[in-house]
């Protein structure tokens, strides 16, 4: 079977990395790609945008799945227009895609289900944002915009003028939807979870280190690093989160005529209380992909190929190697504002040479050589026994690299390095 891989990230790359380990594929394409997927995949020029233009090459070259990788494409409805061509395609309908396009959509879908989740307030101007911050909630509090953001449209305030400076960012232009939402206490955990919009299937855990600085500090950026599994989401944890809350949306979408086809990403909050949902991702995770796919001892294409065509119930559970997986972003200096484009990178092979894979996430070539083409760069992954065996060999063949211009996290995985 012919494959196209839309997508351009480190996400893209450890999605084809894994894709071209599997038995039934034939030729794999991938748009617009990146220099590392290049050594996997065939690259073509396709505008995911031009919906018509990926229907018409699928048709061409025979091709039997595709994959959407990034959420930008899912919310834009290019998986209704794949259907709509009778072709197989692994990701979300639009209506199911605003489970990520939407903070507020999903908000209010907990409600109506009682799925567990912060409190809430949606808001579209600047004075209903004082209000519910006057009169519904106490600081810290939470203040997310409405649409997609890469994962940077959150923030936590923790006093008066934080909040202010984050709602006059995000009212700049005058009018902006909005969720104001409750700060949960507890720890961070990813479950990712596929379903064909009546089975599920669980597929591994992780936890990412959103915040740019070491210890957790600094803006949330797209993520600069993870690992898996997670240990602190238990195997009694994950039970309570899937019953709780993936399987009742998954319930709930369908029933409302929105049934949900792919991978649901749920960002946890692991409180006092139980499993609290955050946010849904409607995509595969960057940078939890790549340590997912370290572990995954499955054949990718025919899950997702099950997953476009119905029969995810006919699937054996998914299989995850007991090794830990740890990935470290190193990113452009700027990030997560404005990243410094054209530093060069030596030194691939070396990484890979201390045990290291190395998926690309924002490099072009440039005369021959390998540069920097945006804000977070490359994503080092190693495995071990234990989070830090995992987080030693990652750091070896990190520091085999040559990126003068670029910078790194040193800390990944430190919550649960500190309880080993």
């Amino acid at each position: 079977m012919n494959v196209l891989l839309l997508g351009s990230g480190g996400r893209e790359h450890a999605l084809a990395w894994k894709l071209v380990q599997s038995r039934g594929l034939d030729t794999l394409y991938a748009a617009p790609g990146n220099p590392g997927i290049a050594r996997v995949a065939t690259l073509v020029p396709l505008d995911a945008t031009d919906h018509a233009a990926v229907v018409a090459f699928v048709r061409e070259h025979e091709v039997g799945l595709v994959v959407i990788g990034p959420e930008a494409p899912l919310v834009d409805g290019l998986a209704d227009s794949l259907r709509a061509a009778d072709i197989p395609v692994f990701g979300p309908s639009k209506a199911a895609a605003q489970l990520e396009g939407s903070k507020g959509f999903t908000k209010d879908l907990c409600l109506r289900a009682g799925i567990p989740t912060a409190g809430y307030v949606r808001v579209k101007t600047r004075e209903e944002a004082d209000i519910a911050l006057a009169r519904t909630f106490s600081l810290p509090v939470v203040i997310k915009a409405d649409g997609l953001a890469a994962g940077k449209g959150v923030v936590i305030a923790f006093s008066a003028a934080e909040a202010d400076a984050a709602l006059d960012a995000l009212f700049a232009d005058g009018e902006a939807e909005a969720v104001i939402e409750e700060f949960l206490e507890g720890e961070e955990a990813s479950l990712f979870v596929l379903t064909d919009g009546v089975s599920l299937m669980p597929f591994g855990s992780a936890q990412d280190h959103k915040r740019v600085g070491e210890g957790d500090t600094g803006p949330n950026t797209g993520g600069m690093g993870a690992y898996s599994p997670a240990l602190v989401l238990t195997p009694a944890l994950e039970k309570r989160a899937i019953d709780e809350i993936v399987a009742p949306t998954v319930a709930a979408m369908a029933a409302e005529g929105m049934p949900f086809s792919g991978v649901l990403y749920a960002g946890l909050m692991l409180t006092p209380q139980g499993p609290k949902l955050i946010e849904y991702n409607a995509r595969f995770g960057d940078p939890e992909t790549q340590v997912l796919m370290m572990r995954f001892q499955g054949d990718l294409l025919a899950t997702m190929l099950a997953v476009a065509e119905g029969r995810l119930s006919e699937m054996p559970p998914a299989q995850f190697s007991d090794e830990t997986a740890l990935t470290v972003v190193m990113a452009a200096e700027g990030y997560p504002g404005t990243p410094k484009a054209g530093g060069a990178i030596i030194g691939l092979d070396s990484a890979r040479a201390a045990g290291g894979t190395v998926f690309h996430a924002g490099t072009r070539l440039e005369d021959g050589g390998l540069v920097a083409s945006g804000g977070r760069v490359l994503a080092v992954t190693a495995t071990g026994d234990d989070v830090a065996t995992a987080q030693a060999n990652a750091y070896r063949a990190v520091e085999a690299i040559d990126f003068a211009e670029g910078f790194y996290r040193r800390d990944i995985g430190w919550r649960e390095i500190a309880r080993e």
